[in-house]
């Protein structure tokens, strides 16, 4: 971890003192594993071979959608402003929707549909994260029940979980966040007070990010009717959950070890169980994108392959989402979000922002307009990324360094929505073993 100084240290516990008063605690298939690429001949679908253009989708986007982040953000197609110098959009885009975000300005750089109400797949996980991940210390241990396990969608991807074993909250966050396991929502969900509760407290959280096009049915993002979010919303999702530690060191895990069954005298066997980011992992013929760190992949039979990602390149730390690509190319959300990526870091300080990522409700000031206007804050957050790497256990040797660096903390807005002033996002260079 960095060293925070003296100085610094002092700051910081004045800036977090006179705070203290003003926070306040704040029915289809699936494909299973939930990490294969998304399906040919899906709705709305161009012909495959038709690759390297950007799709004409014959189930269009609606002709006006929400205008949260800016009335740009609600037009539908592709949204971008390109100064001197900048860049043009990669061609081979076939997203049904997409977008790229700066995480810590929060400026929407170029979009595509960004608010077009689509099935989210796994990705809808980091909103469950972000809801109940801090509400149970991870050393917490929880028996899994068979109820718990109970109304899991068929093909759901588990990791597997066993009935009647006790887990640590920690092996159930790395259940999720690595194996996109339903089960393991189901047993934390179980946990919250059941399913039902997790949904609603879900559909809160969400409605305070200002996430006003998801509708959550399913805490596992398990297609249902009804279920959907947009690449803005779940940039949202991203975004909110990397300023929370534990958020960050789960979605940029490698590999790690996970309990079993139970062996000979009743001693847990340990598997290993690697993140299904293939970004991050640089499995099925795919390089690891440099400095990615998360955050979650998805695939289901209704929403096809979805992916938000962030990285960090020069100082800059960029969000992308891309949602139902449409490609003859293998592993297409993930090369479209590289390609997204590259784009972005490219662009960046050569275009003008065709929106923006809105704070939360509770963040905003008293008597500000919700939702229909570029907020004023919007999380403008001008500090530079902290990058660093660091080995322990459960990494599988790729670690990050999850300290504060320099231990600031900026305050938007009311007071309430805090951002890291750095944010510790790995450097991963990795080699194939």
């Amino acid at each position: 971890m960095s060293a925070v100084k003296k100085p610094a240290k002092i700051a910081l516990a004045v800036a977090v003192a006179a705070l203290l008063p003003a926070l306040t605690a704040a029915p289809a298939s699936a494909v299973a594993n939930d990490d294969k690429p998304g399906t040919q001949g899906q709705p709305g679908k161009a012909d495959p071979g038709k690759a390297g253009k950007t799709r004409k989708d014959p189930d269009p986007p609606p002709a006006t959608m929400s205008t949260v982040g800016g009335a740009q953000l609600g037009q539908p197609g592709t949204q971008v402003k390109l100064g001197a110098g900048a860049p043009v959009l990669p061609m081979d885009l076939t997203g049904r929707s997409w977008i790229v975000a700066d995480a810590e300005n929060g400026q929407v750089l170029a979009s595509h549909n960004a608010h077009w109400r689509l099935p989210p797949a796994s990705t809808l996980k980091m909103l469950f994260a972000d809801t109940v991940l801090p509400k149970f210390p991870k050393t917490d241990v929880h028996t899994v029940t068979p109820a718990d396990l109970e109304g899991m969608g068929e093909g759901s991807s588990i990791v597997p979980i066993h009935a009647n074993l006790p887990y640590t909250v920690h092996d159930l966050w790395l259940g999720v966040f690595l194996r996109s396991g339903n089960d393991a929502v189901h047993a934390l969900a179980a946990m919250n007070g059941g399913v039902p509760k997790t949904v609603q407290d879900m559909q809160a959280h969400a409605d305070d990010l200002q996430a006003l096009d998801t509708h959550v049915v399913s805490p596992d993002g398990y297609d249902a009717p009804g279920q959907v979010s947009s690449a803005y919303d779940l940039t949202l999702f991203a975004r909110s959950g990397l300023q929370k530690k534990d958020f960050r060191e789960y979605c940029s895990t490698a590999s790690a070890k996970f309990p079993g069954a139970e062996g000979k005298d009743n001693e847990r066997e340990y598997f290993e169980i690697q993140n299904t980011n293939r970004l991050l992992t640089g499995e099925n013929g795919l390089s690891p994108y440099k400095g990615i760190a998360g955050v979650k992949n998805g695939n289901t039979t209704n929403a096809g392959a979805t992916f938000t990602g962030v990285a960090e390149r020069d100082g800059r730390v960029l969000l992308v989402t891309v949602m139902n690509p449409d490609s003859a190319e293998g592993q297409a959300v993930y090369k479209e979000a590289a390609r997204l990526l590259d784009w972005g870091f490219a662009a960046a300080g050569k275009v003008t922002p065709v929106g923006e990522l809105v704070p939360p409700k509770s963040a905003a000031p008293s008597g500000a307009p919700q939702g229909s206007q570029p907020s004023a804050a919007g999380g403008r957050d001008t500090a530079k990324a902290a990058v660093t790497t660091k080995k322990g256990p459960g990494s599988g040797g790729i670690g990050t360094a999850l300290a504060i660096a320099g231990g600031a903390l900026l305050v938007v807005a009311a007071g309430v929505f805090l951002l890291n002033r750095r944010w510790p996002l790995p450097e991963l260079v990795r080699r194939k073993k």
